[in-house]
């Protein structure tokens, strides 16, 4: 079984490898995107390297609250929104219209408890792997879920999706992999009380789908997401769900088949990888993924410290510790660029092949 600096290091890395693997896929339907770039097995994005979006930015700056915060609750919805306001000044491109509306809310004065805004898109599900592969307590677990959705989405179906994310990665911490009829009795009895019928219901149809080993393409058709998978939520973590139950111990298989599905493929990508990589470690994440990731300041060794430091944190139960450090000026330079390219694809995508 995997120590939980490695859980915790396996998932802030998975989901970077997941984000980048997976961002010059996105907003293509599945087949346009297999004719631009073919298979997702390498890094397509700059110069044969990657880089993240927004999905690993949030994860990071979760796990920079937790550690700021100790862990309580309170705290770390306090840190997480001034973090999240910081983290807008940077220009991140690609920042949902949901999550800048609360982030505009939070510069105005409301507090992060009041700050949501009515969304079911993914964001809180993107950033909260982190949550489940670090905190031990099931029930803290949901606390820090629930306040860091409602720092952005306000709607309820953001925040099941959010808390069906945390806990798969949760229970991927475990030495074996867990059945899917396994992960949805647990997912009903962490939603009790909570009116997810609907979507207890898509997650009960991606359960089956991998029991009866549907690839994932194929299920999010059957699921009438013939195009590819949208940011919403109801559409992104059953399709997340299914491709995680059937690849628990091959991180590059999971990825692969979600961005495959094609649509908001940086975030299924970046979902996938943070969930199967708390199960494998950065042990179990392709060499090559790891190295092609072209990031600085927040670089690969840098999100490594900050698994660790993390893991240090909670295993001592010591809030106020120093969060670590990011050069601004390089964040805001790295911002440039990544903005730069993104123009870039975006121009290249008004050619053939369509």
């Amino acid at each position: 079984m995997h120590t939980e600096h490695s859980a915790v290091i396996g998932a802030i890395l998975g989901t970077a490898v997941g984000d980048a693997i997976g961002l010059p896929y996105e907003g293509l339907s599945k087949q346009r995107g297999a004719r631009r770039f073919g298979e997702p097995d390498r890094h397509h994005f700059f110069l044969g390297g990657g880089m993240v979006s927004d999905d690993t930015e949030h994860t990071c700056l979760v796990a920079q609250a937790l550690i700021t915060s100790g862990g309580d609750t309170n705290q770390f919805s306090r840190h997480l929104g001034a973090r999240l306001r910081w983290w807008l000044l940077g220009l991140p491109a690609g920042i949902g219209s949901a999550t800048l509306k609360a982030i505009l809310k939070l510069w105005c004065g409301f507090s992060p408890r009041h700050s949501g805004v009515y969304s079911a898109g993914n964001g809180p599900a993107m950033r909260s792997a982190i949550l489940g592969a670090a905190v031990d307590s099931l029930s803290e677990v949901k606390s820090l879920v629930i306040a860091s959705t409602r720092i952005t989405h306000n709607d309820p179906k953001a925040e099941y999706g959010a808390l069906a994310i945390a806990l798969a990665a949760h229970l991927a911490r475990q030495s074996t992999p867990i059945s899917g009829d396994q992960y949805l009795a647990k997912l009903r009895s962490f939603l009790a009380g909570e009116s997810a019928e609907e979507f207890l219901d898509l997650i009960e149809r991606a359960v089956q789908s991998a029991a009866s080993h549907e690839s994932t393409p194929s299920f999010a058709e059957s699921q009438g997401w013939v195009s590819g998978v949208s940011g919403y939520v109801y559409q992104t973590v059953p399709v997340v769900i299914q491709a995680w139950l059937q690849n628990q111990q091959d991180l590059q298989a999971g990825v692969m088949t979600v961005i495959r599905c094609g649509g908001d493929t940086d975030t299924t990508g970046a979902i996938v990888g943070g969930i199967i990589g708390a199960h494998v470690g950065k042990a179990g994440i392709p060499a090559t993924w790891l190295r092609g990731l072209h990031e600085w300041p927040r670089s690969v060794s840098w999100m490594e410290r900050l698994g660790q430091r993390l893991t240090d944190t909670l295993r001592d139960g010591k809030p106020g510790r120093r969060a670590l450090r990011l050069s601004i000026v390089g964040l805001f330079c790295r911002n440039l660029l990544f903005f730069v390219i993104v123009l870039v694809h975006g121009f290249r995508r008004l050619l053939p092949p369509y």
